[in-house]
């Protein structure tokens, strides 16, 4: 990005804080193609204070390395759209980075990271009504399911409710379900056990009163086809944390391209920021995964 399109960026944010919501209204719009598979990049992390990649526990403060990162990946024709809170959706919007691109607003970003709360995780971003009013194309919620945790209940109660209004909508919801634990000592934690995985992908599958627009985002573990064998569902394998190993990485996702419901990737932070540093290259290879 230009030092001239950053300053206008932050001035039109101040002057004319109604041009983002004009030119998401203007872009030029695509449909979901069902019959193809899709590469979505996620940024949508930010949003309840996941700011670290790495080593680094700040690498995604800076907003202006973050929208670099954004497009050049949305630059790739390969890359279907992306998947952001509003603030990011609003300035990617600006830039016009969002023609003929797929936009899934984020909802629950309630569950800050590290916080007491974290797994009670409410709807404070995009609502059902906002995604179709704006003009976005879906939706997504995230879905962590510790039985050590009450907090629990309420975001499954609330991530039900917005999958119902979503398939009303006739809008695709993506339910990103993952097994989690809460020993009260730090962070709630990713429980890494496949049989907990499939537990979680089968509770989330039955979420609202119909599954007609749901997707589901899900980890590339060892077990995708045993995973997505307990849906008929179609999936999107997520990224995560990028790991030491980007050749491992990649090669799982290769992996799980294989299986009969896994419709593409949903990557962000291990495209974003490279261990390389190579945006485009991570993008294209990833890309190259999805259709080869």
């Amino acid at each position: 990005m230009r030092d001239n399109q950053w300053l206008e960026l932050i001035q039109t944010r101040l002057h004319e804080p109604n041009e983002a919501a004009k030119a998401l209204k203007k872009r030029k719009r695509r449909k979901l193609l069902t019959d193809s598979k899709l590469f979505i990049v996620a940024a949508d992390h930010t949003a309840r204070g996941m700011l670290a990649v790495g080593d680094d526990p700040f690498a995604m403060a800076d907003r202006r390395k973050l929208l670099d990162a954004l497009l050049i990946a949305l630059a790739n024709p390969r890359v279907d759209g992306v998947l952001a809170s509003a603030d990011v959706v609003d300035e990617l919007a600006l830039l016009g980075a969002l023609d003929n691109k797929l936009v899934f607003g984020t909802m629950n970003r309630g569950g800050i990271i590290g916080a007491s709360w974290e797994l009670d995780d409410r709807m404070t971003a995009y609502t059902p009504k906002d995604i179709y009013d704006r003009g976005l194309d879906g939706g997504k919620v995230l879905l962590r399911l510790a039985d050590d945790d009450a907090g629990t209940a309420p975001t499954i109660e609330a991530c039900a409710k917005v999958v119902t209004q979503m398939a009303d909508l006739r809008l695709p919801i993506m339910v990103e379900p993952l097994p989690y634990t809460n020993s009260g000592a730090g962070p709630a934690k990713y429980v890494d056990d496949d049989d907990k995985l499939l537990r979680a992908v089968s509770i989330a599958s039955g979420l609202g009163s119909s599954a007609a627009y749901t997707w589901l985002k899900v980890p590339a573990t060892a077990q995708v086809s045993r995973m997505m064998a307990a849906t008929t569902l179609p999936g999107l394998i997520l990224g995560g944390a990028p790991g030491p190993d980007p050749e491992a990485t990649f090669a799982n996702w290769q992996s799980a391209m294989e299986v009969s419901n896994v419709r593409g990737l949903v990557v962000g932070r291990a495209l974003l920021f490279p261990k390389n540093g190579d945006v485009a290259g991570a993008i294209e290879r990833a890309g190259r995964i999805v259709r080869p």
